[in-house]
């Protein structure tokens, strides 16, 4: 029996005594599900940088409509990850040193916080933790891409953002029908089932990178092992894992280095660089995680 007939059928035997499970999936496959949208700055921006006749001058007239970006813009541009010896003081400057392309995902993972929120006391602090859950791997995430070759750190950023974003419409359903959960575990449930599915769905609504569909698909399948060389679903599993340290039973989790994800990456890595990373790049996370919040 293949993994999707597996699922269906978890899914089916779930569906009759779990409320959440049952409406959250048939809208899903119904196609209309309330879904986030990307925040408008964002939207913007993206569309002002994939239109060939914008100027980084006219693109940053759009970015400084929001005078928070325009600051975390340069707080970046400043950062270890960029840092030159000439100190970036005004918004052209900043885009200029990051490229279009990057700034677009930093702009974007910025303006991705608005996404996580909600009415009802209870799915508010959810969409918190969610949200500190997210900045936090989105933070180890750009720090191991900054020392692998051939990964830019703020896609890796973006990518850990986005890993879990099919949770946010689970959360938004069940702050819109307070009534609905009967069972804190069938929220447990609705999110392990549906979260990747969801997630793919708002990638594609979002109009992101098909990269990243593989990032919402794969950012906890441990084990799974091909023939292609490493990803961002790669970089944003390990720094998963590298989360969990001093957080869950160490038992309860895989071994790093037996996860072909860790083999792949390893020949780019020193490995205290990789074992350490929490502890030698401390800094560097916790700025990063404080520009996101």
């Amino acid at each position: 029996m293949s993994q999707t007939t597996n699922n269906l059928s978890n899914i089916s035997a779930s569906l009759a005594k779990n409320k959440l499970l049952t409406d959250c999936y048939r809208h899903m496959q119904s196609d209309d599900l309330m879904l986030p949208t990307i925040p408008d700055v964002a939207f913007k921006i993206r569309r002002a940088i994939n239109d060939d006749k914008s100027s980084t001058s006219s693109i940053a007239r759009i970015v400084q409509i929001d005078p928070s970006i325009t600051a975390k813009l340069i707080q970046i541009a400043n950062s270890p990850l960029y840092m030159s010896r000439k100190k970036i003081e005004s918004c052209p400057e900043a885009l200029t040193r990051l490229g279009l392309k990057t700034a677009q995902d930093i702009i974007t993972a910025f303006a991705m916080k608005s996404v996580f929120n909600a009415k009802s006391p209870v799915i508010r602090q959810k969409m918190a933790e969610l949200w500190t859950h997210s900045s936090y791997i989105a933070s180890i995430s750009a720090v191991f891409a900054h020392k692998i070759p051939g990964f830019d750190p703020d896609r890796a950023m973006l990518a850990g953002l986005i890993h879990d974003i099919g949770i946010v419409p689970i959360l938004t359903y069940a702050d819109n029908h307070p009534d609905i959960l009967a069972n804190p575990k069938d929220l447990v449930e609705t999110v392990k089932e549906l979260r990747a599915d969801i997630g793919v769905q708002i990638i594609r609504h979002w109009d992101f990178p098909e990269d990243f569909e593989d990032v919402v698909i794969n950012a906890e399948n441990w084990f799974r092992n091909n023939k292609n060389p490493a990803n961002y679903a790669d970089i944003v599993m390990i720094s998963q894992l590298h989360s969990f340290i001093g957080k869950v039973d160490i038992k309860k989790i895989p071994k790093i280095d037996d996860l072909p994800a860790y083999k792949k990456l390893a020949g780019h890595l020193n490995a205290n660089d990789s074992i350490n990373i929490l502890d030698t790049a401390k800094d560097e996370i916790e700025h990063i995680q404080k520009m996101l919040a």
